[in-house]
């Protein structure tokens, strides 16, 4: 029997390698965007933006489609970064001192990875959409180098910070692991994998 075709709406090869292994026990067939599709974010919520993805994507590719669009929300900091986290600054280092610089010294470090995923038809048409939410609070150093927001966000439940997680651990309690079991349902029923 051949496996049901589905792409991840991203050209970011770290996060769609996550997302697969999220859905890794589906018996689908996973691949990324088309490496020349360049989708802009225009969106003003994580899930304008995931739609905007899902949508072009599903249509370009004529395949069933996921995205997701996540960030990093920060109490003290009003909910900033949010949905310019992947826009914050250029790199890493720069994200990363920026925010440790706006917390300051402060006690109040709770956080939210929070990510809105969203399950487009091959027409784009979008089918169901889901948001995960993995609370934490930031350290006021990083745990590692050469990370970026995930290397000083703690996890309690796991006692580690995001970017230690293991694969199963992001699964359970990461954002985007908690969206993409939310819509893992929806596509087994449309692709007609259902027990």
């Amino acid at each position: 029997m051949v496996k049901p075709l589905l792409t991840i709406a991203s050209g970011n090869t770290k996060k769609v390698a996550e997302i697969e292994a999220m859905l890794g026990p589906l018996p689908i067939e996973v691949q990324r965007q088309p490496s020349d599709l360049q989708i802009e974010e225009t969106g003003s919520t994580y899930l304008e933006n995931a739609l905007l993805k899902a949508m072009q994507t599903a249509k370009i590719t004529n395949t069933w489609t996921i995205a997701d669009d996540s960030g990093l929300e920060v109490d003290a900091l009003d909910s900033k970064p949010g949905i310019y986290s992947a826009r914050y600054e250029a790199t890493n280092e720069k994200k990363l001192n920026k925010l440790l610089h706006a917390l300051g010294d402060t006690p109040y470090r709770s956080a939210r990875f929070h990510s809105a995923m969203v399950l487009c038809d091959p027409t784009g048409n979008a089918i169901t959409e889901a948001v995960g939410i993995c609370w934490g609070e930031l350290l006021k150093t990083p745990a590692y180098s050469g990370g970026e927001f995930e290397s000083i966000f703690w996890v309690k439940e796991a006692q580690c910070t995001y970017g230690e997680l293991s694969q199963e651990q992001l699964t359970k309690l990461g954002s985007r692991g908690k969206a993409a079991r939310a819509i893992a349902p929806f596509l087994l029923k449309e692709f007609g994998l259902e027990n």
